[in-house]
């Protein structure tokens, strides 16, 4: 209740298209892209639908925004275990699967936002989809050039087995069929990585 009752004011000191955004997300996130219509978005915002069109053309255009933001808040992940971890792959890899096993109790209710919109967006040209599918392919990149400087012999299946835990984890947190759902995600991608990293072949160049 605490947290409803600071929202206004919190509201009320944004600059208005980030008062939009911010509203649009939180209503995408409880109700699903579909369900929720720009007048909702315009009441939640305390804005009007005119405002709304004024700083996005249409909603998918807003659909798409919100999901670039998402997106950069991923990407801003990656830049920052690479940071702390200056040199150590496997260090980094570990950080990522900790990003993801942190923010697990939230999707315990919420869902991750990218797969909850996918099931909304079938149109693979639909604008919004695409920053989705963007954003993933640019993720798998960054997972598999991390991988690659771990000295893994194969990164790319490395980073597809990773990846596979990663989402699957939020699934099963969400849907509520596994407990310990991040100590077990941990767990899994260190095994991953130790298991490929015995493989013969294996470069050690890389530490950490």
């Amino acid at each position: 209740m605490a947290a409803t009752t600071r929202r206004p004011d919190r509201v009320a000191k944004l600059p208005p298209r980030e008062r939009i955004l911010d509203a649009a997300e939180e209503l995408f996130q409880r109700e699903g892209i579909r369900r929720v219509g720009v007048q909702a978005i315009a009441e939640r915002a305390r804005t009007t639908k005119m405002a709304i069109y004024r700083h996005f053309e249409t909603k998918d255009a807003l659909v798409a925004e919100w999901l670039r933001i998402v997106a950069a808040d991923y990407q801003a992940a990656f830049d920052r275990v690479e940071a702390e971890h200056p040199g150590r792959p496997r260090e980094q890899i570990l950080a990522l699967a900790r990003f993801i096993a942190e923010g697990l109790p939230a999707l315990s209710y919420r869902g991750c936002p990218f797969i909850n919109s996918l099931a909304e967006l079938p149109d693979r040209s639909d604008p919004a989809r695409q920053v989705i599918e963007q954003h993933k392919a640019r993720q798998t990149r960054r997972l598999v050039g991390m991988c690659a400087a771990a000295g893994l012999p194969d990164p790319e299946q490395t980073a597809a087995e990773i990846t596979f835990v990663l989402e699957g984890a939020q699934v099963s947190m969400q849907n509520g069929s596994i407990d310990q759902v991040g100590d077990r995600l941990l767990r899994t991608v260190e095994g991953i990585i130790d298991r490929h990293r015995s493989r013969p072949g294996t470069g050690r160049a890389a530490t950490g």
